[in-house]
């Protein structure tokens, strides 16, 4: 067997990376894509590598030189590679193709060990490798049988987005047997560009090949095996933290802050959710005015507010409408001065959006960092404090203080002249009904009281970036309604608000079906070893681990092996060996804690 590699194109979407480069000298995380790929191939002893160059050819010859290959290599120029696509490419080759069974590579893939050897595994003779579709691949889609023969090749142009589940990715890797080469390919690839020319591509040959009474290539479905195809800096980007070291792998992925949708296959247990809204007739109605919404700029904060007023009912001067809650939460803290009192540990955005020397923390003195609204009023009454901060529940304890704990604590603040601000993100998803502060009558009594939420987090639409402050200091309010853009929410999340009161029940339901999958979950993970888990009323659950194993063991594990990402909470803690996981639907939850009893049993 041998391996062709397609390397003539120029990369221009690269830009200045490809701008004296072949793209496939382009590095990740400081390796070319030639040099990890011809390592790979050169590990399995084939007969010969052919390369097709063409743009900085021999920069590219020079460079492969110095890499102590030790399979022969082979190269053919594309002189032409200006004015021509891969078909022409692959033709100059096609000599070598009938000579023996091959393996076809386009450059500008980076793929793990694994993926090469599930191809090489099987027993059938000429495979094209393909990969379930998901939303950050591009390029030639197939449908498959039943039996694994290529159904139909879906060109980007006639890409249907309704049709995605049945969609699989070319991989652009492929096994040709060197009679499938002499029978079908090459006879096609002569004819094929005969007809239509030599700015083609060489999978259109395929196609025609698919349309054959009798299949002579099938697909070869990856099973989640790590593989990205690298056309701009962003898919680079992607890519260096696909492919790094473990350690590095997890800090880049982290701090991409979100976007995760990105990575092949994997599963967010980091960011918090709600897996049971909204109901597919609230999507189908977004999706029906997508055009609109799409190519129309949303309304002003005005409007804004009277449809926030309108699905909290309160009044219009009380709320405003931020894009996240992030964004209301920055406005806020640049409102409030004096001393501020925060409850550690808590989510940072708060404290970090505030100074260190002005700022007093509560530490819960027990291991699962509970307390109710009397501990903090023992702690804060003799404190000199002009504002106070409160998740309830909060993050990343799960801690919550019941509804007539915190208008005790309402009313404490009241007496001090303390500003309170207490956050309800999460409010929503615990066991105590009707338990939420946005009440005009709450508002009108208490000008002291902010009242923050996020829609994203709640409604389980973090994609439209939408959260709410209410409160009864309506100067406050609209100072604030003044600093934030006055277009600062998209039209997306504007009709979600118009619409969203008609879906009152389904939420309602949504929410009586999360706690019980939160009980049966924390059910679940309360039988792993070494494993302790801490009652939570939110959306996420902190558990702490023995000392068998750090949380940053585990988040390694998890991730390199299992494909599903944690959360650590090493830092955020005082001491103690801290994860936060958050809860998503039975078969999410059930795949984390296999994996978790896996590794720590």
């Amino acid at each position: 067997m041998q391996a062709i590699i397609l390397a003539a194109g120029m990369g221009k979407r690269l830009k200045e990376l490809t701008r004296n480069n072949t793209k496939c000298m382009v590095k990740v995380n400081g390796v070319t894509l030639i040099d990890r790929m011809l390592h790979q191939i050169d590990k399995h002893s084939l007969s010969r590598i052919v390369i097709v160059v063409g743009y900085e050819g021999q920069k590219l010859i020079d460079y492969i030189g110095t890499l102590d290959i030790k399979t022969p290599i082979v190269y053919v120029e594309n002189s032409i590679y200006d004015k021509t696509n891969n078909i022409y490419s692959l033709a100059l080759a096609k000599d070598y193709l009938t000579k023996e069974d091959t393996l076809l590579f386009e450059s500008d893939i980076i793929f793990e060990d694994s993926v090469l050897e599930e191809l090489l595994s099987d027993p059938r003779d000429t495979l094209a490798l393909v990969d379930k579709y998901e939303p950050w691949m591009d390029g030639t889609c197939v449908k498959l049988a039943q039996d694994d023969s290529i159904a139909q090749f879906v060109p980007g142009k006639q890409f249907d987005y309704s049709e995605t589940d049945e969609y699989y990715k070319t991989v652009n890797i492929y096994k040709f047997s060197r009679e499938f080469s002499q029978s079908h390919y090459v006879p096609f690839l002569d004819a094929y560009q005969k007809a239509l020319g030599e700015n083609e591509y060489y999978e259109q040959v395929l196609r025609v090949i698919t349309m054959l009474d009798a299949p002579a290539i099938r697909g070869k479905r990856l099973t989640g095996q790590r593989w990205y195809e690298i056309d701009d800096i962003q898919d680079l980007d992607i890519a260096e933290s696909l492919f790094a070291e473990d350690d590095e792998r997890i800090n880049l992925i982290h701090s991409r802050y979100g976007g995760f949708w990105r990575y092949p296959k994997l599963l967010d247990f980091c960011y918090l959710v709600n897996p049971y809204y909204p109901p597919k007739k609230l999507k189908d109605e977004l999706k029906a005015s997508f055009d609109v919404l799409l190519t129309e700029y949303p309304s002003g904060m005005k409007v804004n507010s009277l449809l926030a007023a309108k699905n909290f009912g309160v009044h219009q001067e009380n709320i405003l409408v931020g894009n996240g809650a992030a964004e209301l939460i920055k406005s806020l803290m640049n409102h409030l001065s004096g001393v501020t009192g925060f409850i550690r540990p808590t989510f940072e955005e708060y404290p970090n959006r505030y100074a260190v020397d002005s700022s007093v923390y509560f530490v819960p003195d027990n291991k699962d960092y509970s307390y109710t609204a009397d501990d903090l009023i023992d702690f804060f009454d003799d404190k000199s404090i002009d504002n106070l901060v409160v998740v309830n529940p909060d993050n990343p304890s799960g801690n919550y203080i019941t509804k007539k704990g915190i208008l005790r604590l309402v009313e404490w603040a009241a007496a001090k002249g303390i500003k309170l601000l207490i956050d309800e993100s999460f409010v929503d998803f615990a066991d105590e009904e009707d338990n939420s502060l946005i009440d005009q009558k709450i508002l009108d009594a208490n000008s002291h009281l902010f009242v923050m939420k996020s829609i994203s987090k709640s409604y389980g639409v973090p994609g439209l970036r939408l959260g709410v402050l209410a409160s009864g200091d309506t100067e406050t309010v609209a100072l604030m309604k003044k600093d934030v853009a006055i277009w600062n929410i998209n039209s997306f999340a504007e009709y979600y608000m118009q619409i969203e009161e008609k879906y009152k029940k389904d939420y309602a339901a949504g929410l009586v079906r999360y706690r019980q999958e939160r009980k049966r979950f924390v059910d679940r993970l309360s039988t792993v070893k070494g494993l302790r888990v801490i009652p939570s009323q939110a959306n996420f659950v902190m558990v702490e681990l023995d000392s068998k194993m750090s949380p940053r063991e585990l988040l390694k594990v998890m991730l390199v092996k299992h494909n599903i990402l944690i959360k650590e909470l090493t830092g955020k803690t005082n001491g103690g060996n801290y994860l936060r996981f958050a809860i998503r639907d039975e078969k999410d939850n059930d795949k984390l804690v296999d994996a978790l009893i896996e590794e720590l049993s």
